[in-house]
């Protein structure tokens, strides 16, 4: 038994909240309100022997994920008033950032319609709206059909999300789900597109694709357990009882996900079962989804594969020889035969692999730079690179959803490039411009410089790379504020493109930046590998030696750096925080995964069991447990001096449970030897993502930057 919780009695002596005596200050603010103090009630936790003090347990509404304890809400709802009480004085500020990030928003915009099957697909935003409109019009012409609206869906709701929109493949319906509160349950409609009408079938409780089969008259998706993951797959028939869908895969392993999908020429459904290391991929028949399910290839641990499929041959995408994937062919007669057609690379990393009638397309990263591949089935080894016009950016296929395509969509950007659109004639080798993205109120790229440096890592023997940009006229003095940006986890990179909200900091004379530290897979699945589980504490190393790099080399100074990241990348800011306060002047900790070893130990919770390959398992290793402990944010807040900082959270967030964040904040109030400005920002009514609709979260950027900006002393 490695887990043991000890319970002790409820202190009821103290009040729920008591108040500091000393009022946070910053040097440009008035006084403010006393802050909140969270309760501290007696709750400890043993571990392989170890007693782990959790005196703010209590934050975790024990009927979560229901959230009406009044202890915890009216906690929380100080902290919100605390932290209006704080940025009130910026309230101008706040507002001037906001009108200038929404200037920069073409209001009145639409997407670049895409043909599929008989039809042309877009969406449009109309003046001041939160939310898009979706339209199709017949491709041989015709008008406009308003077939979604978000706007009326949204209407009133605090918070909104449409998940999905799946058209049948006979054009006449589209199945979509929505969330309205944040939380990742998703109710799932279907839309006759003749009539506008909507079908009596709905089904709530979706988290996954929705898939149609091959002749339009049913769906298959899959619903959030009570532990909200998808652990299966169902079948509904249109027109039949939801209570009588067929139940056609049931994963078994607590830790693994299910996911939906189709094949390029819709011949067969594929359902895929995983973790973050491994997978297993089964095929339907899309004409016969009862059919037996049929196996590709059992589940090897560390292994991950995806299928596709076209005339018979299956296109495998594997890490099984090489942690840079290679692609293989096989039968579908024989699907567990595998034989290499591009073999893996230590210098081209695959990041993606598209089936086509008479290509296909490989997308790959080469020294962290994007490469689009056209390749002829003949001759698979010949690649038939697409030029870019710059030496950085980042680039991608689109919206590509016809098997037969003459022309490719692609997505193009970079820092100083605001996002393209282009069509890829594959006869020609042409690329056709389609749209760039529209800034209204003026943005002249000449103005900017972008650059990608290298760091040297305290290992001696990797470097970093950092995405920089910044007006031409910032001086490279040492003394210009920066700002720096990270992710790091899951072997997902933050892509350094174009982004019109930052340029409100660069325009102030700050330097933005974006540390490519180990955990993602900037460089290649290599350098995901080194910053986790065993290897996590190279994430944090890579971000500190980043920002002391950049003060080396005269890009700013200590106390000039402000840091970001949002989930996992706020657990980053966590541990940097605890490690290296000197450095920080402001930090943003979005929806921090803060409280990682009383997280990874509760196998109830949503994620945990997922991510132990990610983290280790620290409830059964003894050494994971150990290793996470060191750097946990929360357990290791110590007696000392600390930067200020902002910190958000959802009430409704599946992913990172806002106590998570409550909790960090209650400790390093009751810890802290200072008394810089530290605020928690609650969103009653959302969940992971913040705020939803274009102009809500845009609101909640302004109120960060200008946290940023006035710790800074920028107050303009």
């Amino acid at each position: 038994m490695f887990l043991a919780a000890i319970a002790t009695p409820l202190v009821t002596s103290p009040p729920l909240l008591a108040q500091e005596e000393d009022t946070e200050l910053t040097e440009n603010a008035p006084a403010l309100p006393p802050a909140p103090v969270a309760d501290q009630r007696p709750h400890q936790v043993i571990l392989h022997g170890r007693t782990i003090d959790d005196p703010w347990h209590w934050l975790r509404d024990p009927g979560y994920p229901e959230i009406n304890d009044p202890d915890v809400l009216d906690y929380v709802r100080q902290e919100n008033a605390y932290f209006d009480a704080a940025m009130r004085p910026h309230a101008k500020l706040v507002e001037t950032l906001f009108q200038e990030m929404k200037g920069r928003i073409k209001e009145i915009d639409a997407s670049v319609p895409q043909k599929d099957g008989d039809w042309l697909y877009w969406v449009e935003y109309e003046e001041g709206a939160e939310y898009k409109k979706w339209y199709r019009r017949p491709a041989s012409g015709g008008e406009p059909v308003l077939i979604l609206d978000e706007v009326a869906m949204a209407e009133g709701k605090d918070y909104f999300r449409l998940a999905e929109v799946s058209i049948s493949p006979n054009g006449a319906l589209m199945a979509y789900s929505f969330d309205d509160n944040g939380s990742e349950r998703f109710e799932a409609r279907i839309r006759n597109l003749s009539t506008g009408e909507l079908l009596p079938d709905v089904i709530p409780g979706t988290l996954s694709a929705l898939v149609w089969s091959a002749n339009s008259d049913a769906i298959l998706y899959g619903l959030a357990n009570e532990n909200w993951r998808t652990d299966n797959v169902r079948l509904h028939k249109l027109g039949t009882p939801i209570a009588e869908d067929l139940l056609l895969y049931k994963e078994r392993d607590i830790g693994f996900g299910v996911g939906i999908g189709k094949t390029a020429a819709d011949n067969y459904i594929v359902i895929a079962a995983g973790d973050n290391e491994t997978s297993e991929v089964y095929l339907l028949p899309a004409d016969n989804p009862v059919a037996p399910m049929q196996l590709v290839s059992a589940r090897q641990k560390g292994r991950e594969y995806s299928v596709d499929e076209r005339d018979g041959t299956l296109y495998i995408v594997t890490n099984d020889e090489h942690p840079n994937f290679r692609v293989a062919t096989a039968s579908v007669e024989d699907p567990g035969n595998w034989t290499t057609l591009i073999p893996g690379s230590d210098h081209s990393y695959i990041t993606g692999f598209s089936v086509f009638r008479d290509y296909f397309v490989l997308e790959a990263r080469e020294d962290g730079l994007d490469q689009v591949d056209i390749r002829s089935y003949d001759e698979p080894l010949t690649p038939g690179r697409i030029a870019f016009p710059e030496a950085t950016y980042v680039a991608g296929l689109g919206d590509n959803p016809e098997y037969h395509q003459d022309k490719l969509r692609i997505d193009y950007e970079s820092m100083i490039t605001p996002e393209t659109v282009y069509d890829y004639d594959v006869g020609s080798g042409t690329l056709e411009t389609l749209k760039v993205q529209e800034i209204p109120s003026g943005y002249d790229p000449s103005l900017y410089v972008t650059e990608r440096v290298n760091i040297a890592s305290r290992d001696g023997q990797t470097t970093i790379p950092v995405s920089l940009v910044y007006r031409k006229d910032t001086k490279r003095d040492g003394k210009a504020p920066l700002h720096l940006y990270t992710y790091g986890s899951y072997g997902y990179r933050v892509a350094p493109g174009f982004s019109t909200t930052r340029l409100s900091l660069v325009d102030r004379g700050m330097i933005y930046g974006i540390a490519h530290v180990r955990g993602g897979d900037d460089l290649g699945r290599a350098w995901y590998l080194a910053g986790k589980t065993s290897q996590r504490k190279n994430t944090f190393n890579d971000f500190i030696d980043v920002a002391r790099g950049l003060i080396a080399k005269d890009y700013t100074r200590a106390g000039k750096i402000s840091i970001e990241g949002r989930s996992a990348g706020g657990q980053v800011m966590g541990v940097v925080y605890n490690e290296a306060p000197e450095l920080w002047g402001a930090v943003l900790a979005g929806v921090p995964f803060v409280d990682v070893i009383n997280t990874m130990v509760d196998e109830s919770l949503p994620l945990t069991p997922g991510e132990w390959p990610e983290w280790g398992n620290p409830l059964t290793d003894k050494a994971a447990f150990d290793y996470i402990l060191s750097y946990s944010p929360y357990d290791n807040v110590t007696s000392k001096a600390y930067p200020p900082m902002l910190v958000s959270a959802g009430l409704n967030d599946p992913r990172v449970t806002y106590w998570e964040p409550a909790k960090w904040v209650a400790k390093l109030r009751a810890t802290r030897t200072n008394h810089t400005l530290l605020l928690l920002r609650t969103n009653m009514g959302a969940g992971h993502a913040g705020k939803s609709g274009r102009w809500g979260a845009l609101h909640e950027d302004a109120e960060e930057y200008a946290f940023v900006l006035t710790q800074l002393g920028i107050e303009d």
